[in-house]
């Protein structure tokens, strides 16, 4: 069976303002890509081998992504279905962690007045994870915060809470097995 690393993108201009990124396209600060090259470097010290990084076609995850691969030497390629989730009328909002945004995280039907609901992410995400566990591969994934609580959800139970306040690092490597 394989196994699926996720990376979250390194810091982007917006995380630094505290806004709210969804599907903008906002790219990386000097420090995110200084983060990539030391998360490439860390992939490459653990021993860590995949068939390939698989990236949302986000600049910020896209730039990450290409900092990894350059140094572990690991094939990559654009995967449109990580792209990060459409927070609709939150898109751009400042601060991120705004109570109102954490409570419409738990809502999953909700699309956010235009934007895409959590039902919707899940889909695509699930399927995704789906193809790569029935080829038997181990993948890279390099994409977004709110990705990162869908692919944990696909391996975890989560409380409707745990997967709206769940979150991490950026360029932080979590390691998810196929059973």
């Amino acid at each position: 069976m394989g196994s699926v690393y996720f990376v979250r993108h390194g810091e982007s201009e917006w995380n630094v303002a505290d806004r709210i990124c969804g599907c903008t396209d906002v790219p990386l600060t000097d420090k995110g890509h200084q983060q990539a090259i030391k998360t490439g470097e860390q992939i490459l010290a653990a021993g860590i081998s995949a068939d390939e990084i698989l990236y949302s076609p986000l600049i910020r995850a896209a730039e990450t992504a290409k900092h990894i691969a350059e140094l572990t030497g690991i094939p990559m390629r654009k995967e449109p279905r990580l792209i990060e989730q459409h927070f609709g009328r939150f898109e751009g909002t400042s601060p991120r962690n705004a109570e109102e945004f954490r409570l419409a995280k738990r809502q999953f039907v909700c699309s956010y007045d235009g934007g895409e609901s959590m039902m919707k992410v899940a889909q695509r995400i699930y399927n995704l994870l789906d193809d790569i566990r029935d080829n038997g591969r181990t993948v890279i994934l390099v994409a977004h915060n709110g990705i990162a609580r869908v692919v944990r959800s696909y391996f975890e139970d989560m409380t409707n809470e745990e997967y709206a306040d769940f979150g991490v690092p950026n360029c932080s490597v979590t390691a998810f097995r196929f059973h």
